[in-house]
């Protein structure tokens, strides 16, 4: 591993930690200020506090299918982690680091719901257009993966995703 990509994980790695522990920090809160009371009314009639426990996947489908859900969570993660070793440490790409760390965390704070309890901890509600119930960990993987899509749309150009070529890449190596 290249002397820059190790002190790009240095960044993401307490990135990770730190979104982790704000995940698992608002779901213990949700747990023990949330579950078997009634919603808590942050704007009335548009956001509400609600404890759920989700035993599906994003907007409650796959009800009941820990383990399939698990599986597809561990190789997503894979292809994540594996993207963000490839990722060069320039500095147009440390919102993308930072992005890819976001996911991570939030991944693996649902995981860590699903390992523990069999279900991830959802409290966070916009009854406004009655919207599923979502948590922390929810709203890293959706707004990163949306700041990536407007990254890779709007800002990289083809030659800034070279990286991702892997045949260009043993090319340059033999070179």
């Amino acid at each position: 591993m290249r002397k820059k990509s190790k002190k790009m994980l240095l960044i993401d790695l307490p990135v990770m930690l730190v979104l982790l522990c704000l995940d698992q920090l608002t779901k213990y809160l949700a747990i023990e200020n949330l579950k078997g009371k009634p919603p808590v009314v942050l704007i009335d009639g548009v956001l509400e506090l609600q404890y759920l426990e989700n035993r599906g996947s994003a907007f409650g489908m796959l009800q009941n299918q820990k383990v399939f859900i698990l599986f597809v969570g561990f190789v997503f993660m894979a292809v994540i982690l594996f993207f963000l070793f490839k990722l060069p440490a320039e500095k147009k790409f440390r919102i993308t680091h930072i992005a890819l760390s976001a996911i991570v965390a939030g991944g693996v704070g649902n995981m860590i719901d699903r390992f523990r309890f069999d279900y991830v901890v959802d409290f966070i509600s916009f009854v406004l257009i009655d919207f599923p119930v979502f948590n922390v960990a929810d709203c890293y993987i959706v707004v990163s993966t949306i700041g990536l899509f407007l990254l890779f749309m709007f800002y990289y150009k083809e030659k800034d995703l070279e990286f991702l070529n892997f045949k260009q890449n043993r090319y340059r190596e033999i070179k």
